[in-house]
């Protein structure tokens, strides 16, 4: 099965659930099935370098070494991923880790802090999914799995623009209350579908207002699709966020027990 390459956690994470599309929608259906659901494969080893940019150009930077493994729902577990700080230096040896699940368990991840100056591990718990991941320009909620039926999706275009052929899709939840009252999506054609990805979603608060910006470039590991740098613009606070991985290995057998409270301690 084909699942959403996790953002970090694929990183950041969320990973969609395939469900169904309103009858009709067989353009639309053939886009999200083909160019959002992506196989991340079944395990991945990197270096995650997020910066955060403020309106005024002060820049704060964070270096993990990344552990990232997909659960494939198995228990409800979509996926697990620990990050270890390497930069800034005194930071060194913090750890993170989250176990992602399924939309269908209607429950928001687990996540425990590991600060070596106290040399304990806490849990951390998410009572908004609109707070923000990580200090970053993404919320816990964009990085949750998110079953496909709670969206409607419209094909808005089917063009090109500067010489690249894309499709355009407009995504909206049906839940009230929702994070954004809309998403716009680009994906860009390929020869073939293998070669779909999504380049660009641009995110609208509730009251219909342009919110921030996010552009995706990929990269390809032994048939696997990761991201390769993301970008996150607030047009509203002028605050940018960059995510880069490097040193990408997949498929290497990452251990479970990497994911551990012990393994959180003792680093990697």
């Amino acid at each position: 099965m084909k699942y959403k390459v996790p953002f970090i956690l694929v990183a950041l994470s969320g990973i969609y659930s395939v469900c169904g599309f309103a009858a009709g929608d067989v353009a639309v259906e053939k886009v999200i099935q083909n160019c959002e659901y992506k196989n991340p494969g079944s395990d991945q080893r990197s270096v995650l370098t997020i910066e955060l940019i403020d309106k005024d150009g002060n820049q704060r930077k964070n270096v993990y070494r990344r552990f990232w493994k997909n659960h494939m729902g198995e228990g409800g577990v979509a996926d697990k991923m620990v990050l270890f700080t390497e930069f800034p230096p005194d930071a060194k040896g913090t750890g993170f880790m989250r176990w992602g699940y399924v939309a269908s368990e209607k429950k928001m991840a687990d996540q425990w802090l590991y600060l070596p100056h106290l040399r304990k591990v806490r849990r951390v718990s998410v009572r908004d999914p609109g707070d923000s991941f990580l200090g970053s320009d993404l919320t816990y909620g964009d990085i949750e799995d998110r079953s496909i039926a709670d969206d409607s999706y419209s094909l808005l275009e089917s063009g090109s623009k500067n010489d690249v052929e894309f499709y355009q899709v407009e995504i909206k939840p049906k839940e009230e209350g929702a994070l954004y009252s809309k998403k716009i999506s680009w994906y860009k054609k390929n020869a073939d579908w293998e070669g779909c990805v999504r380049v660009k979603t641009d995110y609208y608060d509730r009251q219909g207002n342009i919110l921030k910006k996010q552009s995706l470039t990929w990269q390809k590991v032994s048939e696997a699709w990761v991201w390769d740098r993301v970008e996150v613009n607030n047009v509203q606070t002028g605050h940018k966020s960059v995510f880069t991985i490097e040193d990408v290995s997949v498929n290497v057998g990452v251990s479970s027990r990497v994911f551990t409270e012990r393994a959180l301690k003792k680093g990697m």
